[in-house]
């Protein structure tokens, strides 16, 4: 499987595209001949897909006659398949061909692969601002890889003494929507940078928060973080970045909270051993050919260390019980 797995991965991604999952969820189960004619293929190309399905397990075959699998029929009640085909198409339109590159990126120790992402800048982010279908498919993602864990980060970052809360590198506002829904005492300030601020603010709008979260375009490099917050999150950023980056990210934090103020590192986390979860071993491809010259699912000691190096103490870690390796690191600043 992992000699074949990219030829693995294109069933999956041609299956969701040619809609293979979708008609048989709507009127399954269906013989061979009444999917050909439904998704408009020939007998070949009809053939070789249901080949590969069947293999693979994405659909139960009994001769002439298709289902989906259970596996996939299950995450469909449950109302995740969305973010499955949606982490498929980033995968698809984004990661492949940069990770083509991935042996290279070793070599230079920086991302190769983001020569294959039209546009001009040194990371991946402004580039797809000026690659508008790149972006969509970005922060669909985004949003559907954050949506399955961060009913985790809202049950388990307790902000019922923070009235205030600094969301760096948010996003299209996903974690800042979901933790002022859960906290209706708290106001969000998200910092984007400024390509990307529109899409967070059509999401704070649609979902009726404009009162409650505020964005503000920024490099969260080069330009200072406001101050006087009680907590400070960083959801999915410090998997992009450098140790030495994610220190410098890290003291800004510091310094933009008020006393007793603590800090929240969400995203995925590989473990000390090195050895695994397999999940953050196959997401650091991306984070090493793509988005920027450093990064990966950095372990949670070496988060630890950043945390340390930048001031804050009391730091704690809480695993979360999702299939994602996520999990959240807190840090203290001293009163």
């Amino acid at each position: 499987m992992i000699l074949f797995g990219h030829a693995a991965f294109q069933y999956l991604n041609a299956a969701c595209e040619l809609g293979l999952f979708d008609l048989l969820a709507e009127k399954g189960p269906l013989s061979v001949q009444e999917i050909r004619t439904a998704l408009d293929l020939e007998k070949r190309a009809c053939d070789v897909l249901l080949l590969g399905c069947a293999a693979l397990r994405l659909i139960h075959r009994e001769g002439p006659v298709c289902q989906l699998s259970a596996d996939i029929s299950e995450l469909m009640e449950r109302d995740e398949w969305t973010h499955i085909v949606n982490t498929v198409a980033f995968e698809q339109y984004i990661v492949y061909e940069g990770q083509a590159d991935f042996t290279e990126s070793l070599r230079r120790n920086t991302n190769v692969g983001l020569r294959r992402i039209p546009g001009e800048g040194k990371d991946l982010y402004p580039r797809l601002a000026q690659t508008p279908h790149l972006e969509e498919v970005f922060y669909r993602y985004m949003r559907s890889w954050s949506q399955l864990a961060n009913q985790h980060l809202v049950r388990h970052l307790d902000l019922t003494e923070a009235r205030s809360l600094l969301d760096c590198g948010g996003g299209d506002a996903v974690n800042a929507i979901a933790l002022a829904a859960a906290n209706p005492h708290l106001q969000v300030t998200l910092l984007e940078i400024p390509s990307s601020g529109p899409v967070a603010e059509d999401s704070i709008r649609q979902a009726g928060l404009t009162d409650r979260i505020t964005v503000r375009g920024v490099d969260l490099f080069a330009d200072p973080f406001p101050a006087g917050f009680d907590c400070v999150l960083f959801a999915h950023q410090l998997v992009i970045w450098t140790p030495e980056e994610n220190t410098t990210l890290l003291r800004k934090a510091h310094d933009a909270l008020r006393p007793g103020g603590r800090v929240a590192v969400f995203n995925s986390m590989s473990d000390d051993s090195g050895d695994g979860p397999l999940i953050a071993a196959l997401d650091s491809v991306y984070f090493a050919a793509l988005p920027a010259e450093g990064g990966m699912i950095y372990p949670w000691s070496q988060h630890e260390e950043s945390l340390r190096a930048a001031g804050f103490t009391e730091l704690r870690r809480i695993a979360l019980p999702t299939w994602t390796p996520h999990g959240i690191l807190i840090g203290t600043k001293a009163i």
